[in-house]
């Protein structure tokens, strides 16, 4: 794969505060924000309104292969539709989704038909993409990698401040062990540890870090 370079990744554990800095990033920088954790929960959130166990892999499997998830951007952001439907954010953000998430992303076919979206979004424009193997797999070539981290005590509390009760340490678990495009901090990156620095000090050390030219 040719290097990418207007591809800035992004990439870390779940409530690691990831988003929130990809986001500031590509807004300072002009830059379209995707969230490819939005990817796989809108595939999630589809699976579970079938009915599906995402215990299931077959099943799982084979109601993937039904759905079409597409990305339009809004406001300078990526937004996902399935089917000509936007789940809203409290739909992708929930309970339900929250503990199924990471069953469904280590589904090959899943993953590998949503990392096939993903990269075609390239051609949309300079983007700031984030999610768990953005650096690694999806644009491994990308000279501009991050990856934002946080004790697991800082991101469980984070995710009860937001009102959710997130399995922090079971889904760094699946995360980290599944075979196809693991969690990992991918070759070049430059790792901030988002633990006990404010939202604006990470943005700024994320953009230091890169030397954009």
């Amino acid at each position: 794969m040719s290097a990418e370079p207007s591809v800035i990744t992004i990439d870390g554990p779940a409530a690691s505060g990831k988003s929130s800095i990809a986001r500031l990033v590509a807004e300072r920088l002009g830059r379209i924000y995707v969230n490819t954790g939005n990817m796989y929960r809108a595939m999630t959130w589809a699976v579970l309104e079938a009915g599906v166990d995402p215990k299931d892999t077959d099943a799982v499997r084979a109601a993937a292969a039904g759905i079409v998830i597409e990305s339009s951007v809004v406001d300078g952001k990526t937004k996902v539709a399935i089917s000509g439907r936007t789940p809203t954010d409290a739909e992708l953000n929930s309970d339900p989704v929250n503990r199924a998430v990471s069953l469904i992303a280590r589904v090959d076919e899943v993953r590998d038909r949503l990392v096939a979206d993903q990269r075609a979004l390239a051609s949309i424009g300079p983007l700031v993409m984030e999610g768990r193997d953005i650096g690694s797999v999806v644009f491994p070539d990308s000279p501009h990698k991050i990856y934002v981290d946080a004790s697991e005590e800082v991101r469980a509390s984070r995710r009860g401040a937001q009102g959710l009760s997130d399995q922090i340490a079971e889904r760094d678990r699946i995360d980290k062990q599944r075979k196809n495009s693991p969690l990992v901090i991918p070759a070049g990156a430059i790792v901030i540890d988002n633990s006990h620095i404010t939202l604006d000090q990470a943005v700024d050390q994320v953009i230091a870090g890169l030397q954009l030219s």
